[in-house]
């Protein structure tokens, strides 16, 4: 195959795209929806109504029972219908699987070339798998070492609860050769220089410095200064310490509790720096090296420690754990639309109470990976930094010339990179690099934007945290916060940040995984919210929160 014939592949997705002028999906939306609705009418509606009447005129007695399973029926179809009929514009994708030999497409695990291309018939019969969905296909997908795919088939999946993850759209990840893609590499390049440098000493480190001084350069970068290097978008989280409170505080568990004190990797241990140990991480071979702990548990202070606890963290840990703490901080701190706040005779707990919280944060993690692996998968198939920086180190040495964004080829940091390590190539914070599942959107960011959006649901957002702490530079004390006042709504965007932005430190990630991770999240947790909100049979004003963009919204 020569490296033109890719450009008569077409983008393979799991629907159908409406063309100009017509809008397939949108038709067949409307019509199934007419049929359910009449469905809904005819069966639920219509058998109802003639079994009310029954019951009125004298001729039978409805059981409560059969008439709460119908109600129950009514809502979820309703749910179900709302859903469906909710606008979805296609999707827009950036084009880069359209590129010669799939260079900038997600394609770890799989045979690669000496040069780190993936061999265009394993690709093909990726794209096949993907498809079709057939497990038969899935296993025909060769494999380029012993790593295997994480979950692909679960792009596919559904859920009771919430949008369909196929009708949740995101803006496309910036493509290979723009601006963007060059800004958010250089990022990524210079988060692994810093790895070791607290996050308080970033006004006067030599090399924060100067990554600030070049990020300027680029348009999407151009008013970060050092209180918002490597900071999110939120207002909240541009105040007080890098590290959310909800990362340090206590947490409460049960009879006993977790003080919030994390080993990290060693100071100075990077991975992936040569071209061959890249490349045959890529192939999907076991790395080399192994990465070693450093043994001392201590509170989160640097970029290294914020890398390796979303390393090991399990799915919602982080989240889980900000509502014991919330929890913890007791009935000022739940949200004034709670209705159990205002009864004199009885407490949530099923609903409206921590339970209800509990749940509804493993529920949001769980839709939010969905909808991240749908887009991943089927939409959008983005390479990882690690793939990127052999593409740009193959092109400073000259071994083949790829259209990498003139900035960043120009920037100051590959010189750092390549005088710390020898090549061009990403120092990764983990030895086996990035996971076997493609870039955009991250799955840690889908997850926090989900769990962080029910979070402030149910939660008081201008409620003070008490007991603001800091740690130290050495990570061995966390001493009292003073001169900043720090709300439960500003440290959980705090904390989405940190955890998805923590994934781009470690290498993993880029600045719009995370970023526009965090978006579709808050987008599964709002439709989820929504149908949460019908269960229950409590007098109540809805769900209030504040959304990453600043707006407010009541459900």
């Amino acid at each position: 195959m020569n490296e033109n014939e890719h450009h008569d592949t077409p983008h393979v997705g799991l629907e159908d795209r409406p063309t100009p002028g017509a809008n397939r999906r949108g038709f067949l939306r409307n019509s199934l929806a007419s049929s359910l609705g009449f469905v809904s009418a005819g069966m639920v509606g219509g058998l109802g109504m003639v079994a009310n009447r029954a019951e009125a005129m004298g001729v039978i007695q409805i059981p409560p029972l059969v008439r709460r399973t119908q109600q129950a029926l009514t809502q979820r179809v309703q749910r179900a219908i709302a859903n469906l009929t909710a606008t979805v514009p296609a999707q827009a994708r950036n084009q880069d699987e359209a590129l010669p030999g799939f260079y900038a497409s997600y394609s770890k695990g799989l045979p690669h070339t000496a040069l780190g291309e993936v061999e265009p018939a394993a690709f093909q019969a990726f794209l096949k798998a993907l498809q079709s969905g057939k497990n038969e296909d899935y296993n025909l997908v060769p494999m380029g070492g012993t790593a295997k795919q994480i979950s692909p088939q679960a792009s596919t999946a559904y859920q009771m609860e919430g949008q369909h993850s196929a009708n949740l759209r995101l803006n496309p990840p910036p493509a290979f050769n723009s601006e963007q893609r060059g800004a958010e590499m250089a990022e990524v390049y210079w988060m692994s220089l810093l790895r070791d440098v607290p996050f308080s000493q970033y006004g006067t480190d030599a090399v924060a410095a100067q990554a600030i001084a070049d990020l300027r350069r680029f348009t999407g970068f151009a008013q970060v200064n050092a209180q918002t290097l490597f900071r999110g978008i939120t207002a909240g989280e541009k105040l007080g310490p890098y590290v959310s409170q909800f990362l340090w505080q206590t947490i409460p568990y049960g009879m006993t509790s977790i003080t919030q004190k994390y080993q990290a990797g060693t100071a100075g241990r990077e991975f992936m720096t040569s071209p061959a140990e890249c490349l045959s991480i890529q192939r999907g071979i076991a790395p080399s090296q192994t990465l070693t702990l450093d043994g001392n548990p201590h509170y989160m202070r640097n970029g290294r420690d914020l890398a390796e606890y979303v390393h090991k963290d399990f799915s919602y840990q982080a989240f889980l754990n900000a509502a014991l703490i919330l929890l913890g901080y007791g009935g000022s701190a739940i949200d004034d639309n709670n209705p159990a706040k205002g009864y004199t005779n009885r407490a949530g707990f099923v609903t409206f109470g921590g339970p209800d919280v509990l749940s509804s944060v493993a529920q949001a993690a769980v839709l939010g990976l969905k909808a991240a692996w749908y887009q991943k998968w089927q939409e959008h198939r983005t390479l990882r930094p690690e793939v990127f920086a052999l593409r740009v180190h193959n092109t400073k040495t000259n071994a083949k010339t790829y259209p990498v964004e003139p900035k960043l080829l120009n920037s100051p940091v590959l010189n750092e990179v390549f005088t710390r390590h020898g090549s061009y190539c990403l120092p990764m914070a983990f030895a086996e690099g990035s996971p076997t599942h493609p870039s955009f959107p991250a799955g840690h960011a889908a997850i926090a934007g989900a769990c962080t959006t029910v979070l402030k649901a149910f939660f008081k957002e201008s409620f003070v945290v008490p007991n603001a702490v800091v740690a130290s530079d050495d990570g061995t004390t966390l001493n009292p916060l003073t001169g900043s006042t720090l709300t439960v709504g500003g440290e959980l965007d705090k904390l989405a940040a940190n955890i998805a932005i923590g994934r781009n430190i470690a290498g993993v990630h880029y600045w719009s995984d995370g970023i526009d991770g965090l978006l579709l999240g808050e987008k599964v947790a709002l439709a989820y919210l929504a149908d949460l909100r019908t269960t229950y049979t409590e007098t109540f004003a809805g769900f209030s929160l504040t959304k990453f963009d600043g707006t407010t919204v009541t459900i």
